[in-house]
């Protein structure tokens, strides 16, 4: 399946290229005010994919740390923190443990992403935002090829097409 997505600046060139598809039997759909929303079409909002990346790391690397804090402690024999004594010396060696995991969830599980912003999905929420209309067309590579050309004539700010891979036939 192939996706292509033109960001028109307002409201009745969007709906005027929609009825230019529509008159070749091309299906799209328009996103914008009073149109579907980013979320109703499917547009990934990429720091909720983060946050749960994130997540999903962190719930795993925190316990791992911990214990890989504890058991370097145990094995080095380290009296780093004199003042919690030698219990306590391998407990502190965990949590630090821990913190380390809870920054590696952070890092390797999307939460630069989240920081700094990525994909696509994120410029096109923004046109949205903006009050810009963006129009899409999924089907196969000859239909979007088809619809780049009819589109090309309302002259998008941007037009982009995309192939999703993880199609299974």
């Amino acid at each position: 399946m192939n996706y292509l997505v033109a960001v028109l600046p307002d409201r009745i060139q969007a709906e005027a290229a929609y009825l230019a598809l529509e008159k070749e039997g091309i299906n799209s759909t328009i996103l914008g005010r009073g149109y579907k929303t980013a979320d109703e079409f499917g547009l990934i909002d990429p720091k909720d994919q983060a946050k749960k990346q994130a997540k999903l790391m962190a719930t795993w690397l925190i316990p791992f740390g911990f214990f890989a804090g504890f058991t370097f402690s145990l094995i080095t024999g380290l009296d780093t923190f004199a003042w919690a004594g030698e219990v306590g010396n391998h407990i502190v060696g965990g949590l630090l443990g821990a913190a380390s995991g809870a920054m590696g969830g952070v890092f390797v599980g999307g939460g630069v992403g989240l920081l700094v912003g990525g994909g696509d999905a994120l410029p096109y929420r923004n046109r949205l935002d903006a009050g810009k209309y963006l129009v899409a067309v999924q089907g196969s590579e000859t239909l979007t090829r088809q619809a780049t050309k009819i589109l090309r004539q309302f002259d998008p700010e941007n037009i982009q097409g995309y192939a999703d891979t993880n199609t299974v036939y």
